[in-house]
C-alpha cells in the first residue's frame, strides 16, 4: 500500500487502485464532493469517516490517518519508549542515534512520532552538554510546533529552551522564556508534574540571589508548597529489570507486551525524577536572600536527605551543604555553618572544585568573624577556583560569584592586592573583559 503523502492522497490512491469511482467510495453515507474535499486536502476525515472510508478501501483507519499499519507502529512506538530509557537511564549518546534512527525511518506523514523523536534527541544533545545544538533544534521544533500544535507542545520545548539558555549564560533570554511557560503553565493551573515541576526549576536557576518576590517566584512557592520535596526509592534495578524483559519480548515479537514493560519501565522512574528536580529546586530557592531562614533551613535539609538516599547525586549533596551553611551564616550561627562546610571536604564525593572553593570560603567567614586567621581557606578557594579554567560558555555565574566572595574576603583581611586579582577573575568569569578596561575594579563589580 502506498504511505507517502497525506490522507488524501492516501485515500485517491487506494480509491484508484480498486478502480472506484468517488461516488462509488461515498457510498449512500457520503457525498461524492465529500470524498473529492478529503482527496484534495481540504477536508480532514472524522474517525468516524475514516473507520468507514478504510473499510471501503480494504485498508486500516491506522494506516489511512496515519500511513501505517499497526505492526509498523507500535514497533516506532516502542522504539521511542527505549530510547527514552537510554536517555533517562542510560546512556544519551545512544538515546541521541536512536532517537535519530527513528526520525529517519517516518515518514512525513507521521508527523507526530517524528516529533516526538525530534523532541528527544534535542533532550538527549542537551544530557551531553552539546547546548548550541540542542537549542537550534529546540528553537525549529517551536517554531513547527506553533504553526502544528497538534504534533507537539510548546510549555515542554519553551522550558527545555529555558533551561539551555540559561545553562549557555543567557540569562534574560532564559527568564523570556519561563516567562513564557508559565503564562501557559497558569492558564491550566498546572503545579503539579514533571512539566510544572521543570518549570519550577528554570525560574529559579534563573534569579538572582538578591531577587525581591515577583509572580515566576510565586509560582516557584507554590509548586513547592503542593509537591513539598519527597524522599528517593532507589528503583535502578526494577528499572533496568523491566527494560531488559521489554527487549527480550520485543526480540520475540510480542512488541505489544514490550510496549508496557517499557512503560512500567519509565513510570518506575518517573518519582525519582520529579523527587530530585524538587530537591534541586529546594537549593535555589533557600539560597535566595529573601527566603526566611526557617524556610530555607527545612527546604534545604529535605533536599539533603534526598541527594543522599539517590546514587549518583554527591555532587548535589555537597551543594545543598554549602547552601545549608550560608544559611546558617545567615542565622548567626557559624559554627555548624563551619561543620557543614567541613562536611563538604570531608566526606561530599563528587562535589565539583566551584563547591568545594565554596566550602573554603565559608570556612574564611567564620574564621574571620572569630578573628583568626583565614590565609590557608582563602589561598585553598582561590587555588580551586584557577583550576576550574575559563567558562566554556563564556560565562560562569557561580564562579563569578565566587571570585567576588573571595575578593570581598580578602579585603576583610587586609589582602588588597589578593582583593583586586580576585574582583578581576570575577569579572573574566562573568564574560567581561575589554568593556570595562579603565573601569576601577571595585566600581564594576559592584554593579
Amino acid at each position: 500500500m502506498p504511505s507517502q503523502g497525506t490522507i488524501g492522497d492516501r485515500v485517491r490512491g487506494l480509491r484508484l487502485n480498486r478502480r472506484m469511482s468517488q461516488a462509488q467510495l461515498a457510498g449512500p453515507d457520503l457525498s461524492d464532493s465529500y470524498v473529492s474535499l478529503i482527496e484534495s486536502g481540504k477536508r480532514t476525515p472524522t474517525p468516524v469517516v475514516a473507520r468507514l472510508l478504510a473499510e471501503r478501501l480494504g485498508c486500516t483507519t491506522e494506516f489511512l490517518l496515519h500511513g501505517i499499519e499497526p505492526r509498523q507502529r507500535i514497533d516506532t512506538e516502542l522504539g521511542l519508549r527505549h530510547a527514552e530509557l537510554e536517555l533517562r537511564h542510560g546512556d544519551p549518546v545512544l538515546a541521541a542515534e536512536r532517537f535519530t534512527e527513528i526520525v529517519k525511518a517516518a515518514d512525513e506523514e507521521n508527523a507526530m512520532l517524528t516529533a516526538h523523536a525530534r523532541f528527544g534527541r534535542a533532550r538527549a544533545l542537551e544530557a551531553q552538554g552539546r547546548l548550541g545544538q540542542a537549542v537550534e533544534a529546540f528553537e525549529r521544533l517551536r517554531r513547527e510546533a506553533s504553526a502544528h500544535p497538534e504534533r507537539l507542545a510548546d510549555l515542554p520545548l519553551a522550558v527545555a529552551l529555558s533551561r539551555c539558555y540559561q545553562h549557555a549564560g543567557d540569562r534574560l533570554r532564559a527568564r523570556d522564556l519561563a516567562a513564557h511557560a508559565l503564562e501557559q503553565a497558569q492558564r491550566l493551573s498546572l503545579t503539579q508534574g514533571e512539566i510544572a515541576v521543570d518549570l519550577a526549576a528554570a525560574i529559579v536557576e534563573a534569579r538572582e540571589e538578591m531577587e525581591s518576590d515577583s509572580t515566576e517566584l510565586a509560582y516557584v512557592r507554590q509548586v513547592l508548597d503542593v509537591n513539598d520535596v519527597p524522599g528517593v526509592v532507589d528503583r535502578s534495578g526494577e528499572i533496568h529489570a523491566l527494560w531488559q524483559a521489554s527487549v527480550a519480548a520485543a526480540a520475540g515479537d510480542d512488541s505489544a507486551l514490550a510496549v508496557r514493560l517499557a512503560d512500567d519501565a519509565i513510570t518506575a522512574g518517573r518519582p525519582a525524577r520529579i523527587a530530585l528536580q524538587l530537591a534541586r529546586v529546594a537549593v535555589h530557592w533557600a539560597r535566595l536572600a529573601t527566603t526566611p531562614v526557617a524556610e530555607a533551613e527545612r527546604l534545604v535539609e529535605a533536599a539533603a536527605r534526598t541527594f543522599t538516599s539517590a546514587p549518583g547525586t554527591g555532587g548535589e549533596r555537597g551543594e545543598a551543604l554549602i547552601t545549608h551553611a550560608r544559611v546558617r551564616l545567615r542565622a548567626g550561627d557559624p559554627a555548624r555553618a563551619g561543620e557543614l562546610a567541613t562536611a563538604v571536604l570531608e566526606t561530599a564525593a563528587g562535589a565539583s572544585r566551584t563547591t568545594a572553593a565554596e566550602a573554603r570560603l565559608v570556612l574564611a567567614t567564620v574564621t574571620l568573624d572569630l578573628g583568626a586567621d583565614a590565609s590557608a581557606h582563602l589561598a585553598g578557594a582561590g587555588e580551586l577556583l584557577r583550576a576550574l579554567g575559563r567558562p566554556m560558555f563564556g560565562t560562569d555565574r557561580q564562579a563569578a560569584r565566587c571570585w567576588r566572595e573571595l575578593g570581598d574576603l580578602y579585603g576583610r583581611a587586609g589582602g588588597r592586592a589578593q582583593q583586586t586579582a580576585a574582583y578581576r577573575k570575577a569579572l573574566e568569569a562573568a564574560g567581561v573583559h575589554s568593556a570595562l578596561a579603565g573601569l576601577p575594579v571595585n566600581a564594576a563589580v559592584s554593579g
